[in-house]
């Protein structure tokens, strides 16, 4: 439609557990997608690789030392090796499958590290193991997901493990909300969206959220943040096809840094080097 503003990127990054390193997940146009490498010591990126489909960013996790990915992904060839959608797991930044499952749909699908070098895949029982990563192990009772086949039950039970304290997941619920303290004062409010009738640029699964001050409940509403998290008393987040790094101080004045714009990049072929 003329007049329409372009959609920015769309942007979900996970965050090792015992290493200073990140992984975005950048989407657009919707049917492509890229992995950046985000070294969280000096703010530097390293673009992985490109796939021409979709990663569903909400199963998917890193390894506690940021060395692996385990990911879900779907591109439609449901007459391929993989069935057109299939779980992996790669060398972070890139995509290239150390570990390949076909699935052939999208229930289920991704997985969690329980450490560095054991996994749960979401489902596994549905899928067929084309390719075993050398070196790591399948763990099938380290995580449970909550019972469900869809985004939260994997995604929630990443939150509640990260350190977000929050709701169960629910069939009923539209909204779930999971809390994280950035300092004595304040805290994030993450409200994890499922909600067929969304907003223009968001999925049927989306974020939303606001800093909170721990005392009087005072809520700062960030409605453009489509992505955010606590490292080390920083705030991370993404707003606008953009990455940001911020503090907020008692009074609730955010100082706020841009790190990097990722809307002007474009699909290339890159090789993964292994």
């Amino acid at each position: 439609m003329a007049g329409t503003e372009p959609i920015p990127a769309r942007i979900h990054v996970l965050i090792a557990r015992a290493a200073p390193y990140a992984l975005i997940i950048r989407r657009g146009p919707s049917k492509h997608v890229c992995t950046i490498g985000w070294n969280l010591r000096d703010d530097t990126f390293q673009l992985g690789q490109w796939l021409k489909g979709r990663i569903y960013e909400y199963r998917c996790d890193l390894s506690p030392d940021g060395r692996h990915l385990i990911y879900f992904a779907m591109n439609g060839k449901w007459e391929s090796d993989t069935k057109g959608s299939w779980t992996a797991i790669s060398k972070t930044p890139y995509l290239k499958a150390l570990g390949l499952w076909a699935k052939g749909d999208c229930w289920n699908g991704g997985g969690l590290f329980a450490d560095d070098r054991s996994y749960t895949i979401n489902g596994a029982r549905d899928h067929e193991m084309l390719r075993t990563p050398p070196g790591l192990v399948h763990n099938d009772n380290a995580y449970a997901f909550h019972g469900m086949s869809e985004c939260p039950g994997i995604y929630f039970t990443r939150l509640h493990r990260d350190g977000w304290q929050g709701d169960e997941p629910s069939r009923f619920r539209n909204i779930d909300n999971f809390d994280k303290p950035v300092s004595a004062d304040w805290f994030l409010r993450k409200r994890f969206h499922a909600d067929t009738n969304h907003p223009p640029g968001k999925g049927v699964y989306y974020e939303s959220h606001a800093l909170v001050h721990a005392h009087s409940m005072h809520e700062i509403a960030c409605p453009k943040w489509g992505w955010a998290d606590v490292h080390k008393n920083h705030l991370l987040w993404a707003a606008d096809g953009k990455i940001f790094r911020g503090q907020i101080n008692s009074e609730g004045q955010l100082d706020e840094q841009e790190l990097t714009d990722l809307n002007d990049m474009t699909f290339e072929p890159i090789a993964a080097p292994y």
